[in-house]
């Protein structure tokens, strides 16, 4: 049996999709910040294989507000889940990071999996990141000690229809989606636009998490495609995408830009996933942009 924590969130109902045998749970059903509530879970569904997507995530606005609550809610569900996980002899494990774990600044980009723990991460997501950070020392100590087939993802933003699309939650892509499906002619988007970022559609990520499965793949890899765009281009790609080429776009530089680049090198995932193709930013936008008219006009 497969358990899917985080079931209910963008990653997890793409997978849901391509994998609907598995069982898939959220905070409304357990808690992860419970140990008790993790054992009861365990106890009741008795997993083989743990794809871990629960995390509490958001924005920069999110991560600067509620620093404790990022740190210790991410600290406590990872290591539950991951205690109980070994109490139950749970067979497979993959764990989702972020490439935001990364440190703030390195010499050389695009960031490879040995790069992780070379500097501190960004302070707009400080907490979070080194939340996510303790989890990958959690996921490599297990592996060491009791060798396990556990592992972890590190995916680049995402995107999808399953995203949040509340202000304090939403990610770039998402933001910018509701934004231009609301305008009136203009919005207004934070920062200058000059970071770089690496975006990926969440159908993708769940289509590698089910070939992982599937082939029995076990190791530890950065997820993202090769093209990296700054936010200026990513907002004109999203223009494109919703045929909406006309907005005016002004950007409040009194807001923060969040880190410069973070962009990572998946060489290391593509030489075992074989001829994969990641949807292209504007073919995954559009298919946002009309899936959310869609349900807005609902």
């Amino acid at each position: 049996m497969i358990l899917v924590t985080g079931g209910s969130g963008l990653v997890g109902r793409h997978l849901k999709d391509i994998l609907p045998d598995a069982i898939y749970l959220s905070s409304k059903d357990f808690d992860l910040t419970d140990i008790n509530r993790v054992h009861a879970m365990m106890d009741l569904f008795r997993p083989k294989v743990v794809i871990h997507l629960a995390a509490r995530v958001g924005g920069i606005l999110d991560n600067m507000t509620y620093q404790v609550e990022y740190l210790e809610n991410n600290i406590l569900m990872n290591t539950n889940v991951l205690k109980k996980c070994h109490e139950f002899g749970v067979d497979r494990f993959i764990g989702m990071i972020s490439t935001c774990i990364y440190p703030d600044k390195v010499d050389t980009y695009p960031m490879t999996e040995e790069d992780l723990f070379k500097g501190p991460p960004t302070p707009t997501n400080f907490n979070y990141a080194f939340s996510k950070r303790c989890m990958v020392a959690h996921v490599n100590s297990y592996v060491k000690q009791y060798n396990k087939k556990w592992c972890y993802l590190i995916p680049c933003n995402l995107y999808g229809e399953y995203d949040k699309y509340e202000e304090h939650h939403s990610h770039l892509v998402s933001a910018l989606i509701k934004k231009i499906y609301e305008s009136d002619g203009s919005i207004e988007m934070w920062g200058t636009g000059k970071p770089l970022r690496q975006y990926m559609y969440g159908g993708d990520l769940a289509r590698i998490i089910k070939y992982m499965i599937d082939n029995d793949i076990v190791d530890n890899f950065n997820v993202a495609p090769k093209e990296v765009y700054t936010v200026k281009e990513i907002i004109n790609i999203g223009k494109k995408a919703c045929r909406k080429d006309k907005i005016v776009v002004n950007y409040d530089m009194t807001k923060p830009d969040g880190q410069y680049r973070k962009d990572v090198d998946s060489s290391k995932l593509l030489s075992v996933l074989g001829n994969f193709k990641f949807t292209t930013l504007e073919e995954g936008m559009k298919k946002v942009y009309d899936n959310f008219s869609k349900r807005y006009n609902k």
